[in-house]
């Protein structure tokens, strides 16, 4: 045995996505590795050769940690590799997967290349978020694409206070208020018609979602900013939300104070691809032109 280990992280309510789960695992395996994997996933692989692990601490000490699914599976597998400093490898088995670093025809070399260390490693910038009524804490997160801040009520808007770095910046009457990191710029922030940022930029997005206000878009901010939004005393009830994930009530005057990580997110890379061309691919943006390539 080499001493090595990994985490695998699946969506194993899909028997395609068990099924490859299933042959990394065999795998890494023969590969010399202590597979782990969530406890509750365990049952569905069946391979008795795994290490059932549970908790914030599953990742604690492995090497690396596989998300093999979409987007949804990679974020919950981030939550385990980030307080591990774990770096991340995303395998898509969704449909647009922009988190994942390989496709499903990728899969044997993306393990092969693992085993022979064969890969970098990316510091993905992340968000730290904290929600207090009358200056007493009532929540407390964190997110690696974006941090939202809507309306609890679909038949009401919103009423928000934006400050950023101490100073107010604008009140929305709207559905709500992002805050976003560069590897979040392509995921919520995008839809609500947020730029796109490429990820070796240190940046803070901060995107209203659907303002009624002469001025609402989006700007982005140093990655040393705060953003403060508060809930008006006199507005509905609102709710957090991180990552889509970890969801919070938030009562008529919550303060959400919303800064920069102190833990970064580490996702692997297999290969030298351009972001832009992972751009390209992933939206199928027409490089040829909306009309097709005309060129002689």
């Amino acid at each position: 045995m080499s001493g090595r280990s990994a985490l695998l992280v699946t969506h194993t309510g899909r028997q395609d996505s068990t099924d490859h789960a299933r042959t990394v695992a065999a795998d890494l395996i023969a590969a010399g590795f202590e597979v782990r994997v969530v406890a509750e996933e365990v049952a569905d692989l069946g391979l008795p050769e795994v290490t059932p692990v549970g908790g914030p601490e599953a990742a604690d000490g492995v090497e690396i940690v596989f998300a093999l699914g979409g987007d949804g599976t990679f974020l919950r597998a981030a939550e385990l590799a980030r307080p591990a400093a774990a770096p991340l490898l995303g395998i898509n088995l969704g449909k647009v997967g922009f988190l994942a670093e390989a496709e499903i025809h990728d899969l044997d070399q993306a393990v092969r290349d693992v085993v022979s260390r064969s890969y970098t490693v990316d510091e993905r910038l992340t968000l730290d978020v904290v929600a207090e009524v009358d200056g007493a804490p009532i929540a407390e997160s964190w997110a690696l694409n974006e941090v939202t801040v809507e309306k609890g009520q679909r038949a009401h808007m919103l009423e928000l206070l934006v400050d950023v770095d101490g100073r107010p910046l604008s009140r929305y009457g709207c559905d709500g208020v992002l805050c976003a990191t560069p590897t979040g710029s392509t995921a919520y922030a995008f839809s609500a018609g947020g730029p796109v940022v490429w990820p070796e930029v240190e940046a803070l997005l901060l995107v209203p979602i659907s303002a009624h206000a002469l001025f609402s878009r989006p700007l982005v901010t140093a990655p040393t900013s705060t953003f403060v939004i508060t809930v008006d005393p006199y507005t509905s009830f609102a709710a957090l939300c991180c990552d889509g994930r970890r969801v919070f009530d938030l009562p008529p005057g919550a303060r959400v104070t919303v800064k920069r990580g102190e833990l970064s997110v580490r996702i692997v890379r297999l290969g030298k691809e351009p972001f832009t061309d992972r751009l390209v691919a992933k939206f199928a943006l027409p490089v040829g032109g909306w009309r097709g390539n005309h060129r002689p």
